[in-house]
């Protein structure tokens, strides 16, 4: 992986020990650079990756049927991982508490996680890096180019911006690798999670019902993907 898709959070003192993917934004197991890197790191040192998830109870307004539709794609990449070895570890509650609490609690050595420009993740990254003494990297798995590497500043047109990101895609247009299945089991590995369960303790408003008409999760998105590919591009 291109080593300028990874900026360091906090350095941390580097010990052997379980990494940790606190996935965020990126809610997928193929073709995202943030766990691919959390597993070259685990495979480098021959330990355990898990993939955390922390799960605010409200969050800017999101209803249950944002909620809702999140969670079922959750339980596809719980599914998935667990088919590669790679626990999924579902918190609840402020992440700015919680994930530096379990974090410590379970002796993880290193944790990744995604790029994501809001205010409060940003600020929930900052809060969670005060309270460890590990390595804490962040990896831009949305855009192909990383949004740091196009520009140091604050855009305000296509125009201006689309230029910087063209002269980068040689050098990060690239094919995905394949998450391999983890070598390493987790002394730890927890049961599945009960998604009905959890969708109890949201505090989302239920003001509109769930739609029927998408499926939810990442192996659904690839195939819509698919039919966009080979049926609807055509007739542009």
């Amino acid at each position: 992986m291109n080593k300028n898709r990874v900026r360091t959070l906090k350095a941390g003192s580097a010990e052997t020990g379980p990494v940790v993917y606190w996935m965020s934004r990126d809610q997928r197991t193929r073709d995202n650079w943030a766990i691919l890197w959390a597993q070259e790191i685990a495979l480098q040192q021959g330990v355990p990756l898990i993939v955390l998830f922390c799960l605010v109870p409200e969050f800017l307004n999101a209803s249950q049927r944002q909620y809702g539709f999140m969670l079922k794609g959750l339980q596809d990449v719980e599914n998935d991982l667990s088919k590669k070895n790679i626990p999924f570890c579902l918190l609840k509650g402020a992440p700015e508490q919680v994930v530096a609490q379990w974090l410590r609690k379970h002796g993880i050595k290193s944790v990744v996680t995604d790029f994501d420009p809001l205010r409060i993740k940003r600020a929930w990254k900052a809060s969670v890096s005060e309270r460890i003494g590990v390595p804490f990297y962040e990896i831009d798995a949305h855009n192909i180019v990383p949004c740091w590497v196009v520009s140091k500043k604050q855009e305000y047109g296509a125009y201006t911006i689309r230029p910087k990101i063209q002269r980068a895609l040689d050098e990060y247009l690239e094919e995905f690798p394949q998450l391999e299945k983890h070598t390493i089991t987790w002394k730890e590995k927890p049961s599945k999670n009960n998604w009905h369960e959890v969708m109890q303790v949201l505090s989302a408003v239920p003001c509109v019902p769930d739609v029927d008409w998408i499926k939810a999760g990442e192996r659904a998105a690839h195939i819509a993907l698919d039919a966009f590919i080979k049926q609807a591009l055509l007739t542009f």
